[in-house]
C-alpha cells in the first residue's frame, strides 16, 4: 500500500549553537514526523526557501500539508504595527508559507495547522490575532506553560458539535498550551471549532472541512495522550 505523503514545513535558525558549530540549520521538532509515521503516513520535510516559485513542485509532491509552530506572524499582514521585537518574526518564513498555502489551495491539498500554523491560516484568510494575550483582560487560564511539562494537558477545551475536532477529541478534553498569541478576528469562511474556558479560539476549520487548525501541540504529547495520536491519524488518513 502506498503511504500518504505529508509535507511538513520546517523552521530554520541562523545560529544553532555550540553543539552544532553555530551552523544555520533547517529543523523540525521530531514529534510531527513521528506522529505522522505512527499514523501510517510518510513525513516529507519542506525547508523554508527564498525560491518561492518552487512551491508548486513541493506541493505537487505531497498529499497534504502540515504548518508547524514557531515565530509570530508579522502583524503587517493584518494591518497592525508589531508590539514585539523584530527577532520574534521571520519575514522569509511568512512569505514562503503564504505562497505554499496559496499553491495548496490551487492543488486542492488539505492543510493542518498547529499553533503558529493555525494562526497563519487565520491571517492568510483575512483574520487577525491578539499580538499578546495581555491585551485581553486577565483570565484564569494560563496559555503559556513551562516547556518541561509539554506532555501534560493544562486547560480545558470544548469542541463544537458536528466539527472535525468533536469527532477526534469528544465534547470536552484538556490540552497542553504554549502560546501568548491567539486568534482575535476569525477569518471569513472559517468557524471556531474549539474554545478554552476563557473564550480563546483553540480550533478552526473551513467550510469544506479540508483545512483544520489547533492552537495546542499534538506533536509534544502524542506519545502520552491517545487523543493526540488520533489527530495525527485523522490528518494522515481522513482529512
Amino acid at each position: 500500500m502506498v503511504k500518504k505523503t505529508i509535507g511538513i514545513i520546517a523552521n530554520e535558525i541562523e545560529d544553532s549553537g555550540e553543539k552544532l558549530h553555530h551552523l544555520e540549520v533547517s529543523y523540525l521538532p521530531s514529534g510531527y514526523a513521528k506522529g505522522i509515521e505512527l499514523a501510517g503516513g510518510l513525513p516529507f520535510l519542506i525547508p523554508i526557501s527564498h525560491q518561492i516559485t518552487d512551491v508548486k513542485q513541493y506541493v505537487s509532491m505531497v498529499d497534504k500539508l502540515v504548518l508547524t509552530g514557531g515565530q509570530n506572524v508579522n502583524p503587517v499582514y493584518y494591518q497592525e504595527k508589531a508590539i514585539f521585537p523584530d527577532n520574534l518574526m521571520s519575514h522569509k518564513r511568512d512569505a514562503f508559507e503564504f505562497a505554499i498555502i496559496k499553491e495548496a489551495l490551487k492543488q486542492k491539498k488539505p492543510i493542518f495547522g498547529v499553533c503558529r500554523g493555525m494562526q497563519l491560516l487565520n491571517v492568510y484568510f483575512g483574520g487577525s490575532l491578539y499580538q499578546d494575550l495581555s491585551q485581553r483582560s486577565p483570565e484564569p487560564v494560563r496559555h503559556m506553560q513551562a516547556p518541561i511539562s509539554s506532555t501534560i494537558p493544562t486547560h480545558l477545551i470544548t469542541t463544537k458539535e458536528d466539527s472535525l475536532l468533536r469527532k477526534i477529541y469528544g465534547k470536552e478534553t484538556k490540552v497542553n498550551s504554549f502560546h501568548f498569541q491567539a486568534v482575535k478576528r476569525l477569518a471569513q469562511g472559517f468557524e471556531a471549532t474549539a474554545q478554552s474556558e476563557d473564550g480563546i479560539i483553540e480550533g478552526i476549520e473551513n467550510q469544506n472541512k479540508q483545512i483544520m487548525g489547533v492552537q495546542w501541540h499534538p506533536d509534544f504529547a502524542y506519545t502520552t495522550l491517545e487523543q493526540e495520536r488520533r489527530v495525527f491519524d485523522f490528518v494522515v488518513n481522513k482529512l
